[in-house]
């Protein structure tokens, strides 16, 4: 990866990151995502939003899906990176795979349930009929942190 690469990765990761703190402080699990299209301006964000919402597939991946594929008016997001601060869960990898994304860059690994490297390998997968590829650890050391203060801060609440 080239320096340039390499910093327009971090610029949209650092977008993404202060949407996770926007969901962080509305009391969902702190997780942004950004849809950048072909042209290198982003299309569609979007924060965790289960609790907010009621619905468990409120997930940030899912809901910048949605909004990039209502706005280009197609599925195919083949042209399109998608930035998010924490590996896709299972649910969110296959939904990367059928939207035919055409890069994915996450921050932090999920060792409880990344379905992209760490636990599962959904994109790689005989299930998968798309060749995602895959950029992980971009600003990741940020990404681990917001999550685990994040969560620390919620057990130290219930304590």
């Amino acid at each position: 990866m080239t320096l340039p690469e390499y910093q327009r990765h971090c610029h949209w990761m650092e977008q993404a990151i202060a949407l996770a703190q926007a969901a962080g402080d509305a009391g969902e699990v702190p997780v942004g995502a950004i849809v950048v299209g072909p042209d290198g301006t982003a299309i569609a964000a979007a924060e965790n939003r289960r609790e907010r919402d009621s619905d468990p597939t409120a997930h940030a991946e899912i809901l910048a899906l949605r909004k990039a594929g209502n706005i280009l008016q197609t599925w195919h997001l083949n042209q399109c990176t998608l930035y998010v601060t924490l590996e896709p869960c299972p649910m969110c990898a296959g939904a990367l795979v059928l939207a035919r994304l055409g890069l994915l860059v996450y921050g932090a690994d999920d060792p409880k349930a990344g379905a992209v490297r760490s636990v599962l390998n959904i994109p790689d997968s005989a299930c998968s009929n798309h060749c995602l590829p895959v950029i992980g650890g971009i600003l990741e050391s940020s990404c681990r942190q917001q999550l685990q203060s994040w969560f620390a801060q919620r057990r130290f609440r219930q304590l």
